[in-house]
């Protein structure tokens, strides 16, 4: 019985894997990768780069959809530390490895769709 156990969960496992089922929808990508140019022609977007260093790269892109910013990070640390900064302002976040889109909600919901990732939303503060 234990050898015909091991078949059935490696033959469960392979068909879940092979159908998409698991951790997320059968409706939501793979969270994408890649460079700012790679993602924004992923999010079906030209983008206008405003900054361009080694640990941050970041384009304003305008597409059907309406307007957002793009952002690649070099690091993980150097990513969490701009989104932790930039909530403070608000705004609604969506977050891959080493990238993140800002915009209005359904801006980010429509990206999603094309990029995957997690959404995460700021907190305006007063004073701000």
């Amino acid at each position: 019985m234990r050898n015909d156990a091991r078949v059935v969960l490696g033959v469960v496992v392979t068909i879940a894997v092979a159908t998409g089922c698991g951790a997320s929808a059968p409706h939501e990508p793979a969270t994408a990768s890649g460079s700012l140019e790679q993602l924004a022609a992923r999010a079906d977007c030209t983008p206008v780069l405003s900054t361009d260093s080694a640990e941050l790269r970041r384009a304003n892109c305008t597409t059907k959809d309406g307007r957002y910013v793009l952002a690649t990070f070099a690091t993980d640390r150097g990513q969490r530390e701009w989104i932790n900064e930039a909530k403070d302002y608000g705004g609604v976040y969506l977050v891959g490895r080493k990238w993140v889109a800002v915009g209005e909600q359904p801006v980010v919901t429509a990206l999603r769709g094309r990029l995957g990732g997690s959404v995460e939303t700021g907190t305006m503060h007063s004073g701000h």
